[in-house]
């Protein structure tokens, strides 16, 4: 299983709207990079859910339902298929990542407009347990 995050600006499609869809079509990726990273996603791998703008932080965990499929809007492009598992128990904001010395690394930190970008095992169970407040 791999790990990923995923980025949304909320007014766009947030959280809460994926939550009411029970699942959606990740598409409007046009990033050479972040298009990649979804044709490398598998099904049953977990992704965070990040909101952009103001908010700027990890919110829920989803799972990829479905692989990478042609982009319904543009076909050179592709999307993949999410459905909600659980929001995080407190939103783990942008800053607190970059203060915590142990994700200095993570490509959130590294890379930040990258769109879709991977997150390994360890920086996905340590955002996981600073959302617990640990």
């Amino acid at each position: 299983m791999n790990f990923w995050l995923v980025k949304t600006e909320p007014e766009t499609y947030s959280w809460d709207d994926l939550i009411r869809d029970k699942k959606t079509t990740w598409d409007g990726v046009r990033n050479f990079r972040a298009r990649s990273n979804l044709k490398k996603m598998a099904k049953g791998d977990l992704v965070f859910v990040y909101h952009t703008g103001d908010e700027k932080a990890v919110i829920g965990q989803a799972r990829v339902m479905r692989e990478a499929f042609p982009d319904p809007k543009d076909k050179d492009w592709v999307a993949v298929e999410l459905a909600p598992l659980k929001k995080l128990k407190r939103p783990v904001p942008l800053s607190e990542i970059k203060a915590n010395k142990r994700l200095a690394n993570m490509t959130l930190v590294r890379v930040a407009r990258l769109s879709v970008q991977p997150v390994l095992p360890e920086e996905y169970e340590l955002v996981l347990t600073l959302s617990e407040g640990k």
